[in-house]
């Protein structure tokens, strides 16, 4: 929200997650002083239970014809990864349905070719980040590895990796059989059969990555309110006013949302009626002889493992 035409010198950020807190540093790089207002914490949210990957080379439209066959009778099964709770509620149903309708391949195209841009410069921006002194690390993956049991699991993955390249954005990858894959990670068994090998793609820990983000900001004079509910974000003449429900208000001239599955609840106001839905995901890490050398993903079952950096010979 942004009520002039000059640049705006002091700006409210309601989210402290990785999305908030990379705008707030890039917004302190341009010299303006940012306030972060979040209702519970630092990354308590997505930004510390995710996998943790820098992967641009398939950041991709999650609503896709494929996800006709199995992705909404997921999201509504109880022992599915990406199950959404069941209820009458409108929004819930008017959710599902706009998903669905928008899993076709011509809406697919049209997302993949606005997420190129983006994704060209993910790693770039991160590198930007670590070298403006974020001490949080992104890991380059020596190996980055998608798993299968058979090759026509695998097929999914590569007729996507083909649409990727048609709509402009490149990706190296090697096609690799079970055994190809098990000489590069020796932790896989041998029920793999087949595999994708990807270049170019890192990883972190989110949470630390985040926290040190949210240091960064600190030292540099910005502030950040945890705790903070925003309650409401009004638009004023010459200012943005944010409010708290015990009466607390701050005004800015501008304000950025940046609270993932809450955003509709505020955004609303200002004519923004994309609907987002949270999922269920589950995060835990566990103790292996051998840490594979980068992330491994095991598409068919929904499962991303990710190196722990923090907790020494263990798997997230």
């Amino acid at each position: 929200m942004r009520l002039s035409s000059t640049a705006p010198q002091r700006v409210g950020i309601v989210g402290a997650g990785m999305v908030g807190l990379s705008t707030a540093w890039f917004l302190q790089e341009r010299g303006i002083e940012v306030t972060v207002f979040d209702r519970k914490g630092i990354a308590a949210g997505a930004s510390w239970g995710n996998a943790g990957w820098i992967t641009p080379g398939i950041s991709t439209p999650l609503p896709e014809p494929a996800v006709l066959r199995y992705g909404i009778r997921a999201m509504l099964s109880p022992s599915s990864p990406v199950y959404v709770p069941p209820t009458l509620n409108p929004r819930l149903i008017r959710f599902l349905a706009s998903f669905a309708r928008h899993s076709t391949a011509a809406r697919w195209r049209v997302a993949m070719e606005s997420l190129v841009g983006i994704n060209r410069h993910a790693l770039s921006a991160f590198d930007e980040l670590t070298d403006g002194g974020v001490t949080g690390s992104a890991y380059e993956a020596k190996s980055f590895l998608a798993a299968y049991r058979t090759p026509a699991e695998r097929a999914i993955l590569l007729e996507e990796i083909e649409h990727i390249r048609a709509a402009g954005q490149g990706i190296e990858f090697d096609v690799l059989t079970g055994d190809d894959a098990r000489g590069v990670e020796p932790s896989l068994s041998d029920e793999i059969g087949a595999a994708i090998r990807l270049h170019g793609q890192r990883f972190m820990n989110p949470g630390d990555f985040v926290n040190s983000l949210a240091e960064a900001v600190r030292k540099r004079g910005g502030t950040i309110h945890e705790g903070y509910d925003v309650s409401s974000v009004v638009d004023e003449v010459g200012a943005v006013r944010v409010s708290s429900p015990i009466g607390d208000v701050r005004r800015f001239d501008a304000v950025v949302l940046a609270t993932g599955t809450w955003l509709g609840d505020t955004a609303r106001d200002f004519g923004v009626g994309i609907p987002v839905q949270a999922g269920r995901g589950y995060s835990f890490s566990v103790a292996i002889d051998h840490v594979p050398a980068g992330p491994v993903y095991f598409p068919a079952q929904r499962v991303a493992c990710t190196p722990s950096e923090t907790a020494s010979g263990s798997l997230e």
